[in-house]
């Protein structure tokens, strides 16, 4: 090969390194956000009757406000996903809202740490904008709401909207959101931002503002006209959800087991595959009547997590507690040769 054809791919691979990294200045690690492929669904794949919490795939929560009376919907993760994805979420009314109120709304969100953020340059002259993207698919058309809300300054908020031009077909969406030069999110594991997918709202909350304002709640799901929650079997999904500094880039696949590690920092499910993987406690005396006693076990977590979680189990310890790095089940008894094994756990550390 001659020196002018390295040269020559020696530029073209430079032409192409800047345009997928040019905005974030990296080829990996981008994306701020966790799981928006919608790959990972540890508390479940299906939910009947859905309302608010973090109900399946990891990362994203679900809220309805005040919309009680009649509303119910499905929330699932399907293999129904755009060319280059496995899975979406996908919402599926089961029950239409009689009548839309204006101190009702409905919305998926999610929820970054801000220490993840402080590459965007919030409170500083140097601060950049970012980009959401992300695939959308809905059996209605119409203007639905994207915003971005900051706990800095007390709170500001940047929504707009969004067109969903074809009914049941994946569309790509680009917003981009400005900078914020007045105060910084806290550099710490505490939530720094809050990004939010309209599904429905009142009259209250859908006042678009294209520059952060201070939070009133009148600007939460800004833009948004139609509703989700309108019509027994309304569908609306949603994958390949990137965030990034810069302009918009191709989605940043990656490997799932990273994904996976990154979604365990959140919340971790454990469910035994048999005897030998239980967490199993036997009393330290084998005979005779002991006097009380106690015996424990401890787990070390895959990752460590975001912060202390909090433990359930269907198993009735006598204790159950965690830290960032394991868990540790205790028993107390007085009987003798009593054996004890717990065969599902989950630990809870989202924001």
């Amino acid at each position: 090969m001659t020196k002018a054809r390295d040269l020559a791919d020696l530029g073209s691979t430079a032409t192409r390194l800047d345009t997928v990294g040019a905005s974030s200045g990296a080829l990996s690690n981008r994306n701020i956000i966790v799981n928006g492929g919608m790959t990972i669904a540890q508390r479940s794949t299906q939910s009947t009757n859905a309302g608010s919490g973090y109900i399946t795939v990891d990362r994203f929560n679900h809220e309805l406000k005040n919309a009680t009376d009649n509303l119910t919907y499905t929330t699932e993760q399907v293999t129904d996903a755009p060319s280059g994805f496995s899975k979406s979420l996908k919402l599926t009314v089961t029950t239409a809202e009689s009548a839309l109120a204006a101190d009702e709304f409905g919305r998926m969100y999610y929820v970054v740490e801000g220490q993840d953020l402080q590459r965007i340059g919030y409170g500083t002259s140097a601060c950049k904008e970012v980009t959401l993207s992300f695939y959308v698919k809905s059996s209605i058309t119409g203007n639905f709401s994207a915003s971005i809300y900051l706990t800095a300054s007390g709170g500001v908020i940047a929504a707009q909207a969004y067109t969903i031009n074809s009914a049941d077909t994946w569309e790509r969406k680009i917003l981009t959101f400005p900078t914020y030069t007045t105060a910084n999110v806290p550099n710490t594991n505490a939530a720094g931002m809050y990004i939010n997918f309209g599904l429905f709202a009142g009259s209250n909350y859908n006042t678009a503002s294209s520059t952060f304002v201070a939070h009133t709640g009148a600007n939460l799901l800004g833009g948004q006209a139609a509703n989700f929650a309108a019509v027994n079997s309304t569908t609306w999904q949603l994958t390949g959800v990137q965030l990034e500094v810069g302009s918009a880039t191709d989605f940043e696949h990656e490997p799932y087991s990273l994904t996976l590690a990154k979604a365990q920092r959140y919340y971790y499910s454990w469910v035994s595959s048999g005897l030998t993987d239980n967490i199993f406690i036997r009393s330290p005396y084998a005979t005779g009547t002991p006097p009380n006693s106690s015996a424990s076990a401890a787990y070390t977590f895959p990752v460590t997590m975001r912060a202390n979680p909090t433990i359930t189990t269907t198993y009735n310890f006598s204790r159950f507690t965690a830290s960032i790095h394991n868990a540790v089940a205790q028993i107390g008894t007085t009987s003798a040769g009593n054996a004890y094994a717990a065969t599902e756990w989950q630990a809870d550390a989202e924001l």
